[in-house]
């Protein structure tokens, strides 16, 4: 056909048989092959169909391209639900046919009928396809700062390290959920120099159980002024669910749960070559500030990373969020060469249904 994008078959969703393809017209763009990471991210888009939007393009030859975005429903701190674009690809002799316009119209019909306002997705600013390809999408710059730290190998150098001595390099964003309305978290514990001794000392830090989910939601209420006991029990299942891949971690004082962290290995989203720690979502009970919790959790938080091998932990903060990042920074946290971007969906058009 002259006109090949209107032979295009849309209507089917990414399958498990498409793996293989997947996996091809990745490699053909990175040039290299990132198949574990499809295999996990894959299995967790058909164990939890909710939270994942998958999209697949067909022509005659098989797998022209395909979309694999997830939902976020806290994370950041942001109040509405939004979609992550994490993945998309096109086939080398399908490109210029409409695929990816075809694969982003099928992302935002998904996203206006599942009550979802905006698309989010990261790139790094040397990343020029996809760049021009956010651009012609409709995406801008978000108002969020990606920021990121290195984790040396054993964790120890973690708790001595100065902020200055570390790279500001590369990488994706954890998601980071501790924000004050009415009442400000404040996550900085003392001052910088209290890193020179093992600031995981400060606190009994030890994993999280399902048993701590009560204590947990209160200290997220404390500190957001809204109930998201919904949102920390899917994120503390999925912790637990997959240990390999997860790791959370809470603080005890006077045998009180005072703070908690959940982060996750990220093997491939958005690109990234080599695995990076995301932080989900991280708390300190207002009623324990000043006394070196939030240190104490991340801390802990690098060790057991380290133990994983993964080299790099990162976040993403509202540039007003002083408060936050003030505490990232004295940690060793430095700008991210990736950038945050965002998307709002509009509203499906009712007529459109009755034409």
């Amino acid at each position: 056909m002259d006109n090949a994008s209107a032979s295009l078959d849309t209507s089917s969703p990414l399958a498990r048989d498409d793996l293989d393809d997947v996996v091809a017209i990745d490699a053909a763009w990175e040039g290299r092959s990132r198949r574990v990471y499809f295999e996990r991210r894959l299995a967790a888009a058909l164990r939890e169909p909710a939270l994942h939007a998958q999209f697949a393009v067909r022509d005659g030859r098989g797998l022209a391209g395909y979309l694999l975005a997830r939902v976020l429903e806290g994370e950041f701190g942001h109040r509405d639900r939004s979609l992550r674009l994490e993945s998309i690809g096109v086939r080398a002799d399908a490109r210029g046919r409409g695929v990816g316009r075809a694969l982003f119209e099928g992302l935002e019909a998904w996203a206006a009928r599942h009550g979802v306002a905006e698309l989010r997705t990261q790139a790094a600013w040397n990343a020029h396809r996809m760049l021009t390809w956010l651009d012609a999408s409709g995406f801008s710059l978000a108002p969020s700062q990606v920021v990121e730290r290195a984790i040396p190998a054993g964790g120890e150098a973690a708790d001595a390290e100065p902020a200055d001595a570390l790279p500001a390099a590369v990488a994706q964003a954890m998601e980071v959920s501790a924000r004050a309305s009415a009442r400000e978290a404040d996550y900085s514990g003392a001052q910088s120099n209290d890193f020179e001794r093992l600031a995981r000392d400060a606190a009994d830090i030890r994993s999280l159980s399902v048993a701590d989910l009560p204590d947990i939601a209160r200290i997220d209420r404390g500190i957001t002024g809204r109930d998201r006991r919904a949102y920390i029990e899917r994120k503390l299942a999925e912790t637990l669910r997959d240990s390999a891949l997860r790791v959370s971690l809470g603080a005890w004082l006077d045998g009180v749960l005072v703070g908690f962290a959940m982060a996750r290995a990220d093997f491939g989203d958005f690109g990234r070559p080599e695995p990076v720690a995301v932080l989900d979502t991280i708390g300190v009970d207002p009623e324990y500030a000043h006394r070196g919790v939030g240190h104490a959790l991340l801390s802990q938080l690098f060790f057991n990373l380290a133990a994983l091998r993964i080299e790099r932990i990162e976040t993403q903060a509202a540039p007003q969020d002083l408060s936050l990042l003030g505490f990232l920074y004295d940690l060793g946290f430095a700008p991210s060469q990736r950038l945050a971007f965002e998307r709002r969906i509009a509203p499906p058009d009712p007529t459109r249904a009755r034409r």
